[in-house]
């Protein structure tokens, strides 16, 4: 299917049907599939899953893995590119000796609630440090923590917490806010981007995934993990949050080439942040692993603060209706800012992915 026909068929409208594309793609394409049942449901009571698929020799040394949904609403295009990866034909040309699993919805709740977080409030990607050890802190949220989410959308108090971001902003800098706004937070639950207090279901899934399909007993492993909401709209930037100048990030840059950005070193358009998704793989897979997050650029990090901030403040409310206008208008919001849903997004984000995907199976295969 060439790029044209798969960005009108290969994306979903919700996450039930994007499960069943995936189903439907992976049945068609002969991969052996596995469920991962989360407890929950959907907003029409929809059974939600992180699905899984591994095409290729199942004692392959080398495995390439892409993760959709990690940030749940995020899921829309990861799920597209996923489904769009079967759909290309590329499947036939992956090399004896290296195998494919795609993970499919890791964080279901997210992306059936159109939500960028877990069941648990949790951001899954500042979910992954080691709750054994003392939390990190994040002084400059713990000082705007009831200005991120104001107890009301309009008014004195509205404007008032408003006023606070801005001054914050213009007295420390671009940086300083974002760091402070997005870099991980773990006092203040049902805030933005919040670690949690412990592992998460879509944390403890993955760790899951990756012991039933014995990855740490493989050579080496890769991992693309599908987001969206930063950088120039629809470039797909390769992030990768190794420890600088470890084996990990080496090796990245050796295989995804000069376009891998750091934000360690001030690189890219991310900050450096805590409980990441390279943590964790690490954990599991030591220097045997190379992580990349692909990045696609969507609207401005503004937009995206008021779409977060909204849908933080209508799920700390309490129960609400589903069907209402205002839910509607805030779930449409935040589904647009991390999935424009665009004939030239989506057309973009497919010759990215199908680039990277190809980049990292070739790599495994001369490794």
């Amino acid at each position: 299917m060439d790029v044209l026909q798969s960005m009108t068929e290969s994306f979903a409208v919700d996450y039930a049907d994007a499960r069943r594309k995936f189903a439907a793609a992976v049945k068609a394409h002969g991969g052996r599939m596995r469920s991962y049942a989360n407890p929950n449901r959907g907003p029409r009571g929809e059974e939600l899953a992180t699905d899984t698929a591994w095409f290729g020799a199942e004692d392959a040394p080398t495995v390439m893995v892409a993760i959709s949904g990690t940030h749940g609403a995020e899921g829309f295009c990861g799920s597209g590119c996923q489904v769009d990866w079967l759909a290309s034909g590329a499947l036939a040309s992956v090399p004896a000796g290296v195998a494919v699993l795609l993970v499919h919805a890791i964080n279901p709740h997210g992306f059936a609630w159109i939500r960028r977080v877990t069941e648990e409030g949790c951001d899954l990607n500042r979910n992954y440090i080691d709750f054994t050890q003392p939390l990190p802190e994040n002084p400059g949220y713990d000082e705007l923590a009831d200005a991120y989410i104001p107890a009301d959308l309009s008014g004195p108090v509205f404007e008032a917490a408003e006023a606070r971001v801005r001054a914050y902003r213009e007295t420390h800098g671009v940086h300083a806010a974002s760091v402070a706004r997005s870099g991980g937070q773990y006092r203040h639950a049902g805030g933005l981007f919040y670690g949690g207090s412990g592992p998460t279901w879509s944390r403890r899934t993955i760790e899951a995934i990756a012991a039933d399909e014995k990855l740490a007993d493989r050579r080496l492993v890769a991992v693309v993990d599908y987001h969206t909401g930063l950088g120039p709209y629809g470039y797909g930037e390769l992030i990768c949050d190794h420890t600088v100048d470890s084996i990990n990030v080496r090796r990245a840059k050796e295989w995804w080439g000069e376009s891998v950005t750091e934000p360690q070193l001030g690189t890219s358009s991310s900050v450096a942040k805590h409980g990441l998704g390279e943590i964790g793989w690490e954990r599991m897979l030591g220097d045997r692993v190379s992580f990349i997050a692909l990045e696609y650029g969507t609207f401005t990090p503004e937009s995206g603060r008021i779409a977060l901030r909204d849908d933080h403040w209508l799920h700390n409310r309490g129960p609400f209706d589903w069907d209402a206008a205002e839910t509607q208008r805030i779930k449409a919001a935040l589904r647009r800012q991390f999935y424009p849903d665009t004939d030239e997004w989506r057309e973009m984000v497919l010759w990215r992915s199908r680039m990277v995907m190809r980049q990292g199976i070739e790599a495994l295969a001369r490794s």
